[in-house]
């Protein structure tokens, strides 16, 4: 895990943090992190709540017996979206960051892709950011009403497909597009709630499960399908990716993580897509 400094830790202290998607990948490191810095942190799973009780556990053996707290919702059912809220209030008494790092991928040829997969991505990546946003801004406005000095997070774990297309993942690509307007309305919106809400939109994460599981990981998917002209095996489609990326390698999470501080900590930007890609794709 990247060490951060005392800023960090002075401005995560205390906190309560909701993290949608907080058991795998990103969001896990993100949870992580966050507790190690002195953070509350509510880990959002929508399917099997196991792993996300394990991660909770192991924070409070390491940090202190309240620290986290796992809560099973579907961010794409508001009723489910509704009562994890109630559940993190109930127990932290506020909400001061949002986390929404739930994603889905689907990707195939626009002439042959089924509506189920399309709007499956859609619900995943676009209505579920929207659903929890409106019920964690409901309370964040009631905080900052209470106490006008405080300000509140909100950051969509995006992609740097959010900001460029992508050949055959066009409902990725799109839902993610569809995540920067959301992230910039909801600023525009917010900021008088005492809300900033903002964007990082990561490079592709290599060491993830996402692309590396080795039957349903990205790398593989890629190989049978022969995107990659010539690729044999999983590490020729690992290294062709990597080709594009001007630093040689893929996002990892300690990148993530200091565009994510920086959004917390920052006074002045709202409505922001921090692109962290290695310079794949330049802004």
């Amino acid at each position: 895990m990247v060490k951060m400094g005392s800023k960090q830790a002075e401005s995560m202290s205390g906190k309560v943090a909701v993290i949608v998607g907080g058991s795998s990948g990103i969001g896990e490191g993100i949870a992580r992190s966050f507790a190690e810095k002195g953070a509350h942190i509510v880990i959002v799973c929508s399917k099997t709540i196991e792993k996300a009780e394990q991660i909770a556990a192991e924070l409070n053996k390491k940090y202190g017996s309240r620290v986290a707290i796992a809560v099973q919702a579907d961010a794409t059912d508001e009723d489910a979206v509704k009562r994890m809220v109630k559940k993190t209030v109930d127990i932290f008494g506020n909400i001061d960051i949002l986390i929404y790092s739930a994603g889905a991928v689907r990707s195939g040829s626009v002439k042959t892709f089924s509506l189920k997969d399309f709007e499956y991505v859609t619900r995943v990546n676009y209505t579920g950011y929207f659903l929890c946003v409106k019920h964690v801004a409901r309370v964040m406005a009631e905080q900052h009403m209470r106490d006008p000095s405080r300000i509140m997070d909100i950051i969509q774990i995006n992609s740097k497909s959010g900001l460029q297309g992508s050949d055959k993942n066009f409902a990725y690509a799109g839902s993610k597009f569809g995540g920067i307007g959301l992230t910039q309305s909801f600023a525009l919106e917010l900021w008088e709630d005492g809300v900033k809400v903002n964007a990082v939109c990561p490079g592709n994460v290599f060491e993830g499960s996402l692309w590396s599981d080795p039957e349903k990981g990205l790398f593989a998917k890629y190989l049978k399908a022969g995107k990659v002209p010539g690729a044999k095996t999983v590490e020729d489609v690992k290294r062709y990716y990597e080709s594009k990326v001007p630093m040689g390698r893929g996002c990892t999470i300690e990148d993530i993580l200091k565009a994510v501080y920086y959004l917390i900590e920052q006074k002045y930007e709202t409505g922001q897509a921090i692109l962290v890609a290695g310079g794949q794709i330049m802004r």
